[in-house]
């Protein structure tokens, strides 16, 4: 009776989460996140997403979202038109994020990277990029296999370092059809989505707009959702090189912008950076990772546009 019992509670919970995961499946498709005309880039078979604005004859202006859990170019809302109102303003979404494909591949560091140097190929003339957090050191990477490409670079607590070590088997269990869906499903849920832009993306959390919380909600649970930041979680976004030797060896102009609250890389990394690659540093106070999004005056002022 007992054994008949639990194995009820267990069919039942089974068949809980398997409702739960297939209405988290149809929540709709996401909204164009920024102003402009919406475009669609075709890499190695992968659509890609992406918005430019501004003046097509102005200075080219690509900007690169962090990689997470709920990762988009909305990221860069806050300072969008007043960056269209000098540059050709270029924001895609990574493969795997936002409105772009999100096919079950094993992404990496290194398919980033190479989707950063074909899409500066493809896409823009020149330009300067911007890039958060992980996105920054793909943007070095690709600027390495061709520094003539890139005129300027500017990075948002650009990092190389995320998670410690692979773990192939947590990659493994969250790519799972059924188990990896459900727990993928709580790392993504709207309380989770608002505590990590509380505990590290903003030092205000009552500035944190609630229409962007509620985009990432709903850019973490698409179609396919799950797979790359299978990979974030995993450490496989990371990349193998070491940021501050990449970017010494890199002969293009760098600024590094740091929020001083920034605590999962903090400021002193900024420093330590600054000094090996003999970058300029510009700190932007109250406020951590997304310093663009939290005080885009002062963001700008330090991008120095």
């Amino acid at each position: 009776m007992k054994r008949t019992t639990a194995l009820g509670v267990l069919a039942g919970g089974i068949g809980l989460t398997a409702l739960a995961n297939a209405h988290l499946r149809d929540v709709g498709p996401l909204e164009q996140p920024l102003p402009g005309r919406d475009r669609r880039y075709d890499w190695r078979g992968t659509e890609v997403a992406y918005v430019d604005h501004g003046d097509p004859d102005a200075p080219d202006l690509l900007c690169l979202h962090g990689p997470n859990a709920a990762g988009t170019s909305k990221e860069f809302e806050a300072i969008w038109e007043d960056l269209a109102a000098d540059f050709h303003v270029v924001a895609p979404d990574f493969p795997g994020f936002g409105r772009s494909d999100r096919p079950p591949l094993y992404y990496s560091a290194e398919l980033y990277a190479s989707f950063v140097r074909d899409f500066l190929a493809d896409r823009t003339e020149n330009p300067t990029v911007l890039a958060s957090s992980l996105s920054g050191a793909y943007a070095v990477a690709a600027a390495r296999e061709d520094p003539t490409r890139v005129a300027r670079l500017v990075l948002v607590c650009p990092t190389d370092d995320t998670f410690p070590g692979r773990k192939a088997w947590v990659r493994t269990l969250l790519r799972s059809s059924f188990a990896g869906e459900a727990l993928f499903n709580v790392l993504a849920s709207r309380p989770s989505i608002r505590h990590s832009n509380a505990d590290h993306a903003y030092y205000d959390p009552s500035g944190q707009p609630p229409e962007l919380a509620e985009y990432q909600w709903l850019s973490a649970h698409q179609s396919g959702a799950r797979y790359a930041p299978a990979s974030f979680v995993s450490g496989y976004l990371d990349p193998a090189f070491d940021l501050g030797d990449e970017l010494t060896a890199l002969d293009v102009p760098t600024t590094l912008i740091w929020g001083r609250e920034a605590e999962t890389t903090p400021l002193s990394e900024g420093r330590d950076l600054a000094e090996t690659a003999d970058a300029r540093l510009a700190v932007v106070d109250y406020a951590k990772l997304l310093p663009h999004a939290e005080h885009p005056e002062a963001f700008l002022e330090a991008m120095d546009v």
